[in-house]
């Protein structure tokens, strides 16, 4: 299906271009959207009747998006959410739920404008374009804690503290310290710790007794 190009559309085109997509997509994002026109006689028409008010309003809207830009630049937003050991979510952060702390932090986007292919599952720093204009574009990093300490320590260090990870340091002084105290075992023993009696089944030979002679 052809369809002309309102504004322009990433990977698709700019402003004017006729190009041919999915009819679904077409249905039910571009039309609907106001993104494009089906590509017919009529369509042309009125398109190039009102291509330099339509570029006018492109370019004021563009100079709007841009300030905001400017407001945003360096944005990061905390969502606090509940985690198992190795970090995964209960549960996944997803587009609306970014787009909703955004307009929380005085910006208004919607979901839609929040380009991700797949929820959040994970404990982290996760960075996020967010597309302000069809030509203006700012990543915004989203910081998934489980609780507002962490999501400031997690930004401070640049990476995600995992419950299971932020163990390790104890496991470890809890090894050392059964190494040690293993070690002081076995001076004890070398001291004059009493060994242990033989357990063998055989009885001992007698040194003093007479060894029979190999038969010739």
């Amino acid at each position: 299906m052809e369809v002309i190009l309102l504004e322009r559309i990433e990977k698709l085109g700019q402003m004017g271009d006729v190009v041919s997509v999915k009819p679904g997509f077409a249905r039910n994002f571009l039309l609907p959207q106001k993104k494009a026109l089906r590509a017919n006689d009529a369509s042309r028409s009125y398109f190039d009747e009102r291509k330099a008010q339509l570029e006018a309003n492109n370019l004021e809207k563009r100079a709007d998006a841009e300030k905001v830009e400017e407001k945003m630049t360096g944005l990061a937003i905390s969502i606090i959410r509940s985690a198992g050991d190795s970090g995964q979510l209960y549960g996944s952060v997803n587009s609306r739920d970014i787009a909703n702390c955004i307009t929380e932090a005085g910006f208004s986007v919607s979901r839609n404008q929040v380009l991700m292919d797949r929820p959040i599952k994970m404990l982290g720093l996760h960075n996020y374009r967010v597309r302000l204009h069809p030509e203006v574009e700012i990543t915004v990093t989203v910081n998934i804690a489980q609780s507002d300490d962490e999501a400031a320590a997690q930004l401070e260090s640049g990476k995600a503290i995992i419950p299971s990870q932020s163990g390790d340091d104890d496991d470890d002084d809890n090894s050392q310290f059964v190494g040690t105290f293993g070690a002081e075992d076995d001076d004890r023993d070398d001291r004059g710790a009493p060994e242990a009696p033989a357990t063998s089944a055989e009885p001992e030979a007698d040194a003093d007794a007479e060894q029979p002679e190999p038969a010739a």
